[in-house]
């Protein structure tokens, strides 16, 4: 199984507001960045978006180390938070839903096909690959933020 490192962010002005997310994959000397947003979004759908996107650009299962400074995000596998959300069907408590169910079903999904491991850094800390990632989503934020 190929080993393949993973970096996200997201980035959103407003909530809801324009957002963009990121995806930074590593594998070897091989180096792709992908990014894109939406007009009216909220951070953590484009933190769970840059996520998504970077491991469904994985052709073939992979052992990942994914990479991301958002806690809601990585709290939420690591502790086993959106899996108990899907069990419960969707729900956060007996009365209050859980939020970004489509994109955490998707989620959950990829993370059956690949082996992944969410490690959270501190943004804006002088990391790199979250640097890099957070100037690709703010790009996109203000792209998709823009009045064309």
């Amino acid at each position: 199984m190929k080993s393949v490192d993973i970096y996200t962010d997201g980035a959103c002005s407003g909530n809801p507001g324009p957002g963009g997310w990121a995806a930074i994959l590593k594998y070897g000397e091989f180096r792709k960045e992908m990014s894109g947003g939406a007009k009216s979004t909220t951070n953590n759908r484009m933190e769970i978006t840059g996520a998504i996107e970077g491991l469904s650009a994985l052709k073939e299962p992979c052992k990942v180390k994914l990479y991301s400074d958002s806690q809601y995000l990585v709290r939420a596998i690591n502790e086993g938070w959106a899996v108990r959300w899907r069990e419960k069907g969707w729900m956060r408590t007996k009365s209050e839903p859980a939020l970004n169910s489509d994109l955490w079903e998707i989620l959950l999904g990829l993370l059956e096909k690949h082996t992944v491991e969410f490690i959270w850094v501190r943004g804006h800390n002088g990391h790199a690959e979250n640097e890099r990632c957070d100037k690709l989503a703010v790009a996109q934020r203000d792209a998709h933020g823009a009045n064309h």
